[in-house]
């Protein structure tokens, strides 16, 4: 199990680098203040305005970070400090929850597929840790002379458990990598940013798109991993 943990202490790694670098971007961007005074609630709403999409509504939702499109709802929930601020920063988080709204809107295929994933995903996720390691243990428990790989049957079941969530992790990149690029050709198109003002979101989303990226690669390391452990005692 050396090897998990390492996986593990340096997918924390890139993460938190990730995530600091982050965190730092929108620091800074949260002080370039949009000259047109819109704040991201009215950002939110000219763009959905400008795509034709009329019946979803921009909401305030306690928390950071908590930004998100929710396709059943229909409405783009924004956290307290994007809702109210007018700066790049948040211009950035409102145009990009706004193109998951664009997306929904126009059937986009990777986000319908990501859609439907959800429960699958959601079981997957609960029951993932568990089964893994009572598949470890098993394994090991039922070693013998006249079987020496021991059962490997539950920790087949997990390694499929564990190559859901990271195909989930998969289609996730196309999902925020189009929303993006859709808010930020649209924050262009519409003139609704300065020059200064676009070249800080797409700073933004840029990191923020790499913290899915380090994730999708953490989990595929970690599948990596069991798969490995799997086939080996079987090859055994």
């Amino acid at each position: 199990m050396t090897g998990y943990y390492l996986i593990i202490g340096i997918s924390m790694l890139f993460s938190w680098i990730v995530s600091s670098r982050l965190k730092s971007k929108f620091e800074y961007y949260s002080k370039v203040h949009l000259r047109n005074g819109l704040s991201g609630k009215e950002v939110a709403e000219k763009m959905l305005r400008d795509n034709g999409i009329n019946d979803v509504q921009v909401v305030s939702v306690p928390g950071q970070l908590t930004d998100h499109y929710n396709p059943e709802t229909k409405t783009v929930n924004l956290s307290e400090a994007v809702y109210m601020q007018r700066n790049a920063a948040a211009a950035a988080v409102a145009a990009h929850e706004c193109g998951h709204a664009v997306q929904h809107a126009v059937g986009y295929s990777m986000l319908q597929l990501r859609s439907k994933m959800v429960p699958i995903v959601n079981i997957s996720s609960n029951l993932l840790q568990f089964v893994l390691f009572a598949g470890i243990a098993i394994m090991a428990a039922t070693r013998s002379i006249d079987n020496p790989n021991g059962n490997t049957t539950v920790l087949a079941i997990g390694v499929v458990l564990f190559a859901v969530t990271t195909l989930f992790a998969f289609i996730t990149l196309p999902v925020e990598y189009d929303a993006s690029n859709r808010a930020l050709k649209w924050l262009e198109s519409s003139g609704t940013v300065s020059r200064e003002e676009y070249a800080g979101a797409e700073d933004s989303l840029k990191w923020a798109a790499r913290t899915y990226v380090v994730a999708a690669l953490g989990s595929l390391a970690q599948l990596l991993y069991f798969a490995s452990m799997l086939l080996g005692n079987r090859r055994n």
